[in-house]
């Protein structure tokens, strides 16, 4: 048995999400500043940037998939394992790593205690896959954990030039089947513009799609139907995600300059 004091029933920490066996909290004030910090943590904080944090309760899920080094501290009966079922599981893995650029081997931690993440000062994003019908495609690097149920998969682009061209990698983190998913974002929520495509098309000049749903093709092509009309545009090339599916677009993204 164990009892944690002093953590979510901390005036100074507010929840900010709950979804499956993850919460999200937000610390308001960065108590620990020294005085020649002080002024930096102030204006930080009227700008909501704030350390965050979350918590897994394993009770709630049969194991819990992290990114590398995401653990902070555990509680109670929790074991980490590789996840790893074999030596083609391992190969399997480290191929799928090697080419999404994520860490190869995953840590999955089961049991019945309290898992805690490290903090960070982006914004997290809780994900129920029903929603995106059980299949999700993630830009890179925006994977924090999963339920241990959910399987990952290398998906590679419609076409190769996307690879050199569109901003985005020649293979993405795909997530497929049902449960909770969490994402490390540079945005928040409320700045995330969510478009519902219904055998459409959706163009996007830049990397602005941080994540969309698995059942979309994503290309890269010219803006204009001409090479002479694409440079008479200014635009180029565009990413463009056809069919039937989600995009979630994060227009204020700083990228590079």
């Amino acid at each position: 048995m164990y009892k944690i004091q002093n953590f979510t029933n901390n005036d100074d920490i507010k929840i900010l999400n709950q979804l499956g066996p993850f919460t999200v909290v937000e610390y308001l004030r960065d108590l620990s500043v020294m005085p020649h910090e002080a002024q930096t943590a102030f204006f930080c904080n009227e700008m909501n940037v704030r350390k965050r944090q979350v918590i897994c309760d394993m009770s709630k899920a049969q194991g819990i998939t992290l990114q590398a080094g995401a653990m902070q501290w555990t509680v109670g009966d929790v074991n980490a394992t590789t996840g790893i079922k074999g030596v083609g599981d391992f190969f399997g893995k480290a191929l799928r790593g090697q080419v999404t650029g994520e860490s190869a081997i995953k840590p999955e931690y089961v049991g019945n205690g309290t898992l805690v993440l490290e903090p960070t000062y982006k914004h997290i994003l809780l994900i129920d896959m029903a929603q995106w019908g059980g299949s999700i495609v993630l830009d890179d690097g925006l994977f924090l954990a999963c339920e241990s149920s959910l399987k990952h998969k290398a998906v590679m682009r419609s076409n190769l030039s996307s690879a050199v061209a569109g901003g985005e990698g020649l293979f993405n983190l795909g997530i497929q089947g049902m449960g909770t998913l969490c994402l490390e974002s540079p945005v928040p929520k409320e700045e995330l513009i969510e478009i519902t495509l219904q055998n459409d098309v959706l163009k996007v000049d830049g990397n602005m799609a941080i994540a969309w749903s698995g059942t979309l093709d994503f290309t890269v092509e010219r803006s204009g139907k001409t090479l002479i009309g694409s440079a008479a545009s200014g635009e180029g090339l565009v990413n463009v995600y056809r069919g039937t599916g989600k995009v979630w677009l994060a227009p204020v993204t700083k990228g590079p300059v």
